[in-house]
């Protein structure tokens, strides 16, 4: 995670925090879940025989829509499993660690989204962060794997435990990503410049880096300075 280069070095007062690759899973990601969450609200409201507007342009019933949308986000994590192993084992990492401090992180949590004095933390995510990826990541196995078990079956006792278990996921996994929409928009003053790190670029400035993630930060800006020295420090060639 360096800082973004350019012709003279990189952008002064400016920090990556995520690469080309990994904004565009985000996007692709994104994409399929509105997609997928939003053709089952609409028919979990009763919209069935209703058509929704990405029914009328697509031309095709949003039940058919949610099915195949749900098969592609089983594929897609099936590929992303298989494909990006490496980074999901950074991830998981990140993800299920514990730290001293964290409980404080937590307990300071509601006026620092607000007065943007978040307490120091280390890793790559934040507490918060590392509970919500394992939230979602639970909640989108679950919502999957039921989903693949209404596709296959038909009716029968294990089909309604399913209905069940799908629509809870459905409940829960819309709360994570409105609740995860809300941080990284940066509407709370705390969050204000967050939306940056996965768009446009991916550069954010550092103050606003420092804020919401200030180990990975100060390790980030170390790296680039010494990517630079070795840089600078080589022979040029004649």
């Amino acid at each position: 995670m360096a800082t973004e280069p350019s012709p003279g070095g990189p952008v002064a007062g400016y920090v990556r925090r995520y690469n080309r690759k990994t904004r565009w899973f985000h996007a692709v990601s994104y994409t399929i879940l509105v997609v997928l969450f939003g053709t089952g609200w609409w028919l979990t409201l009763g919209n069935e025989g209703r058509p929704s507007i990405l029914a009328r342009v697509s031309g095709v019933p949003d039940t058919r829509i949610h099915t195949l949308t749900g098969w592609v986000s089983a594929a897609a994590a099936v590929v992303g499993l298989l494909a990006g192993r490496r980074a999901l084992r950074t991830f998981l990492a990140e993800s299920v660690r514990t730290d001293p401090g964290d409980l404080e992180w937590f307990r300071r949590w509601p006026v620092a989204v607000l007065t943007g004095r978040f307490p120091h933390h280390r890793g790559h995510f934040d507490p918060g962060q590392r509970l919500f990826n394992l939230a979602i990541a639970g909640c989108l196995l679950v919502v999957i794997v039921s989903g693949v078990g209404l596709a296959w079956l038909s009716g029968g006792s294990l089909f309604t435990i399913l209905v069940r278990v799908h629509r809870w996921g459905t409940y829960v996994g819309t709360a994570l990503i409105l609740g995860h929409v809300t941080i990284a928009s940066g509407i709370l003053p705390g969050y204000r410049g967050a939306w940056k790190s996965m768009h446009l670029g991916g550069r954010l400035p550092v103050q606003v880096a420092r804020r919401l993630w200030p180990s990975w930060t100060s390790s980030s800006l170390r790296g680039n300075q010494s990517g630079e020295g070795r840089r600078s420090a080589r022979p040029r060639e004649r």
